[in-house]
This record gives C-alpha cells, structure tokens and sequence, in this order.
C-alpha cells in the first residue's frame, strides 16, 4: 500500500524544529538564569528556541 502524498516527508531531515521538548525548555531556562533549583518541570513558560 503506498503512503498518501500529504503524509510523505519532503527532505524536512534536519530543519529546525519550533517546539521544544520539556527537557531542553529546562536546559535553556538554566542557561538564561531563570530556573530555580527544587522547581517542578510542570507549568513551563513558554521559550523560543535559539
């Protein structure tokens, strides 16, 4: 069965993705000085990636 056209990947390997995953919001809040030590990973503010 072959793959609908709107599913396929068109070379998108390596582009740079919008959202982050909840693991590098916390590296990237650490690097800008604004998460606290003891803090839940629950209820992030929003980041843009760099």
């Amino acid at each position: 069965m072959s793959q609908h056209r709107s599913l396929k990947t068109s070379g998108s390997v390596g582009t740079k993705r919008s959202v982050l995953k909840r693991g590098e919001r916390i590296k990237l809040l650490k690097s800008r000085g604004q998460w606290k030590e003891g803090r839940l990973p629950t209820n992030l503010p929003k980041t843009k990636p760099e």
